[in-house]
Parts: structure tokens; sequence; C-alpha cells
């Protein structure tokens, strides 16, 4: 079980360090195309290519980690990827990070520890093929409900003639958008559970290549979302509802039971808990700051700063990195997530 947890932790940290890298490789690069002079300029680009191995990297080792342990140990801690890349860039982009900052890695990292004690105590599971066709209505209920909402809420809107989206459109689409996340790693899953039951080999593509389609769809929600809302509703509840719906669908169609020892299933629950409220602080912790008392939050960034005076004068003496290589941490998961704006 630790091991798979350690491959997930990898994995989640070449995709969120693999995107920041390409995204910055691309500032100095035109619109990606299918020219071959573009292409070429692409591939030596060492950031860019850089980041795009990586990217590829942490996808392949996602895929070992679900053919090794359940998805909903899996797919809580691929929620730590935000607090690895918030670390990656204090240390390596020289970026400050606010004492919430802090609390979310610390809660990140106690849930994972937790996850692995109880997930380590877990009981076997089995596909059960009479829950998947319901699990299929319910997914697809669901979103119906939701996109029904969400053209009553623009409808509404278009009426009033307002410009920006409502709470309400971004929560949609972080939901949407988390709930495919989600999905695709519960489909990768039942690929090889499938696998080792005795069916044919080739579920395992098959359910790969719909994994692939669901993430892909639910790039083009959260996009969407990103485009006309608010980039901390729309990440926190695709992050939140990412979690959420690996551990439920893990439990409900892949047969995956809470351990039978109460100091196990306590553990699991908590480590569940504490990833989620980990990265809910990662991607609101600057709204958050906002809502603290005056003193206390003047008291904080004094530290800040001064923390950062003291990094970047110690860096100095060594490299002063370049202005476009610092990236404020609570724009970080809006960074990896949006879709590119690279020079034509």
């Amino acid at each position: 079980m630790w091991e798979s947890i350690c491959l997930t932790l990898m994995a989640t940290a070449g995709n969120n360090i693999g995107k920041v890298l390409q995204k910055k490789g691309t500032v100095i690069l035109p619109r990606l195309s299918f020219k071959l002079k573009v292409i070429r300029a692409y591939v030596l680009n060492k950031l860019w290519i850089i980041g795009f191995l990586m990217d590829i990297c942490g996808a392949v080792l996602m895929l070992r980690a679900l053919s090794q342990a359940p998805v909903s140990v899996i797919q809580p801690v691929s929620g730590c990827g935000l607090a690895i890349l918030c670390v990656f860039s204090h240390f390596y982009l020289k970026e400050v990070m606010n004492a919430l900052d802090w609390v979310g890695i610390a809660l990140a990292g106690a849930g994972t520890i937790g996850v692995g004690i109880g997930g380590d105590k877990q009981n076997g599971s089995t596909v059960s093929l009479f829950h998947l066709p319901l699990l299929g209505i319910s997914v697809a209920l669901l979103f119906a409900l939701l996109n029904t909402w969400l053209r009553i809420y623009k409808s509404r809107r278009q009426e009033q003639e307002l410009m920006h989206s409502e709470v309400i459109e971004e929560i949609i689409y972080g939901l949407e958008s988390g709930i495919l996340f989600g999905m695709a790693s519960v489909i990768s899953k039942m690929g090889f559970m499938f696998s080792e039951e005795g069916f044919s080999k080739i579920m395992v593509p098959i359910c790969i290549s719909i994994s692939i389609c669901c993430s892909a769809s639910g790039f083009v929600y959260q996009t969407q979302g990103l485009k006309h809302g608010r980039a901390i509703v729309v990440s926190t509840c695709a992050a939140v509802a990412s979690i959420i719906t690996g551990v439920l669908a893990g439990m409900f169609a892949l047969g995956e039971h809470m351990p039978s020892s109460p100091v196990a299933r306590v553990a699991l629950s908590l480590g569940w808990i504490f990833i989620t409220l980990g990265v809910i602080l990662l991607v609101s912790s600057a709204r958050l700051m906002a809502l603290l008392p005056r003193p206390l939050r003047r008291h904080l960034r004094r530290s800040n700063l001064e923390n950062h005076t003291l990094r970047r004068s110690g860096s100095l003496r060594i490299k002063d990195p370049s202005p476009s290589a610092v990236i404020h941490a609570s724009t970080l998961h809006h960074l990896i997530t949006s879709p590119s704006k690279e020079k034509a």
C-alpha cells in the first residue's frame, strides 16, 4: 500500500510540476501548431520538454498505482499534488507562502499518512457488475441535473444582462469537472480489476481510453469555469468533487470496503477529511487570509515578508531568479488548469 501511495505522490507531483514547467516554457514559444518549425521550437525548449516528460511519466505512474491499490486510496492522495506544487514553488520558484498554505500542506501530509495506515488494512475488492449500470445512470442523472441548473442560471443572467457569472455557475462547473476527474480514476481501476478477474486483457486499454476521454471532458468543463468564473471557486469544487467521487464510486461499484479494524477505519476517514481540508486551504488561502483579524493578518504578512527577504538575499548570492519565474502560490492551481495564452 505504501508503495502505491508513494507512486501516487510521484505521479501527481509529475503532473502538476510538469504542467507549470510547460506553461513557463511556452512564454517564449509561438502558439502550438503542426508546423515543423513550431514543433522543433517546442522540442528544443528544455523547460517545456522536461515538463512534458514529467507529465507523461506522472500519468504512467498513476496507472501503475491504480493497478496496485484501491481507488478510494489513490484518488484522495492524488489531491496532495497541489501541496507538492506549493512546496516546489516555494523552494524552486522562490515564492512566498502564507501561514494557511503551510497549514494546508501539513493537513495534506497528515491525511496521506492516515490514508496509508487505514488503506493498508482495507479489505479486498471485486467489481460489482450489478452496481456498474447504477453508477453510470447516477452519474448521467447528476450531470443532467447540474446542466439543467446551469442553463437556468445562465438564462436568468442573460435576461438581467449581467456580464459576470454567478457563484452557482462556478460551483456547477467545478463539480462537473471534479466528477469527471474522479470517474477517470475509477474507470482506469475498473480495467485492471476486470483483467485480474479473468476478463479479456483488452478491457485494460478500453477502460484507459474511456478514462482519457473523461479526463479530457473534465478539463473542458474546468476550462469553461475558469474562463467565465473565479478560479478559487471552480478549483476548490473540482478538487473536492474529485476526491469524493473517487471514494464513493470506488466503494459503490468496485466493492472497496472500509477496514474492519476500528483504528484503521478512523485513520482512513480522518485521512480523507484532512486531505480535503488541506486542498481547500491551499486553493483558498489568499481569500481566507483576508478574513482574519487585521492585527493577526498584519503580523503574518510581516513574518512572511521577513522570511522572504532573508531567503531572497541568500539566493541572490548564488543566482537571481528571473522575474518571470515567480508565480504566486495562490494562483498556481489556476495556472496549471487554465487554457494556454501563449503568444501567437
